[in-house]
């Protein structure tokens, strides 16, 4: 059978830098009014306490922090999206295809995952012009996976791959940050601030004789995928006049510690892995909490997820980028071992989405 592997990641973020500090002070004035307890005491003091353990130290947005705290429409925030993904992107995409060594006319389809605004046609169309792709090129554009998407475009990138016979180009791109709610003064769009992060990141999977051995990727071994039944309300967007309100609920830490070894697990079995035999873990650093649950319920040395925990550190969560800017510190530090290793990311559905890959 052919094998498929990684050519090739690059990243991208945007202008504005946001330091922790700097979100948090914007959430005390913001919200200055908005949590009191029925004894009339103030809660937000400790509700602020979440920014110093989130395990962020500093963010890039698509735009400053200061744009936050005036109302913008649906409309206005969703134009934002467009003109920053398209820079972000084609920043990620061009960077990776130049270190991949792939022709931008050999690529046979292009995978766009993102789920903070919304285009159509999907801004892969314009990516296609812009990267100067071949016209013919196979478009799948990816919207609703979230925080899954780098995982769940990984594996898609992988079978197209294997399908075609022809290198896919995969592109994870969000602008958390633009999609701010003004009227949403609820904990979980404190807690939002206290976390999300923009960016873009881009890898190109090919088959052989594109990548070999010698090549600088893993090779991937297989693509996983789990849903869970009737789990919705864990994480998603809820419509609304002002636009995408978030939904995460703090049950999501939990359910790794319940599910984490489960996905794994099944994941080890569709590589034809012996159960215990994953050596690498690149994760999508949903949040601290998240990064801890999988410690635990894997009895793992903080060690073993220290490239997740600097990304959330640096970047904060970007949603579906997130867990390749993981990959690509993962691979400029760890010397190849020929050992498997698997990628995942959680996210709306509620769903498990990633690839086994050997490295």
């Amino acid at each position: 059978m052919t094998r498929i592997g990684v050519l090739s990641v690059a990243t991208a973020s945007p202008e504005h830098p946001l330091p922790q500090a700097r979100a948090k002070a914007f959430a005390r004035s913001f919200f200055a009014t908005d949590f009191k307890s029925q004894a009339g005491a103030d809660e937000l003091e400790r509700l602020l306490l979440s920014y110093d353990k989130a395990g962020v130290a500093n963010r890039q947005m698509g735009r400053p922090i200061e744009w936050l705290e005036d109302p913008h429409s649906f409309p206005e925030k969703n134009q934002a999206y467009v003109e920053q993904a398209l820079l972000l992107s084609r920043r990620a995409a061009s960077a990776a295809l130049e270190r991949s060594g792939v022709a931008a006319r050999d690529i046979g389809a292009i995978v766009f995952a993102s789920s903070t605004g919304v285009a159509t046609p999907s801004l892969d169309a314009r990516l296609v012009q812009e990267l100067e792709l071949s016209r013919h090129v196979a478009r799948v554009p990816l919207w609703g996976l979230g925080c899954a998407g780098g995982g769940a475009g990984l594996a898609r990138a992988h079978d197209l791959a294997r399908g075609l016979g022809r290198p896919v180009l995969l592109i994870a791109c969000e602008l958390c940050t633009l999609t701010f709610v003004h009227g949403d003064r609820r904990k979980a769009n404190l807690i939002a601030v206290a976390l999300f992060g923009d960016g873009a990141a881009a890898s190109v999977v090919a088959p052989e004789p594109w990548w070999s051995e010698a090549s600088a990727g893993p090779e991937l071994r297989a693509s996983y995928s789990r849903l869970i039944d009737d789990s919705e309300w864990l994480m998603g967007w809820d419509l609304e006049d002002q636009g995408l309100r978030v939904r995460f609920a703090p049950d999501i830490p939990e359910l790794v510690q319940t599910l984490g070894a489960e996905f794994l697990s099944e994941a080890e079995r569709a590589a034809g892995l012996e159960p215990g035999a994953l050596h690498h873990l690149v994760v999508h650093p949903g949040g601290r909490k998240v990064l801890d649950a999988y410690d635990r319920v894997l009895e793992l040395e903080p060690e073993r997820l220290r490239h997740a925990r600097e990304v959330l550190r640096d970047h904060g969560n970007m949603s579906s980028p997130t867990v390749l800017f993981v990959l690509e510190r993962f691979l400029a530090s760890t010397p190849r071992s020929d050992r498997p290793g698997a990628l995942l990311g959680l996210g709306p559905g509620f769903c498990a989405e990633g690839v086994v890959f050997q490295w």
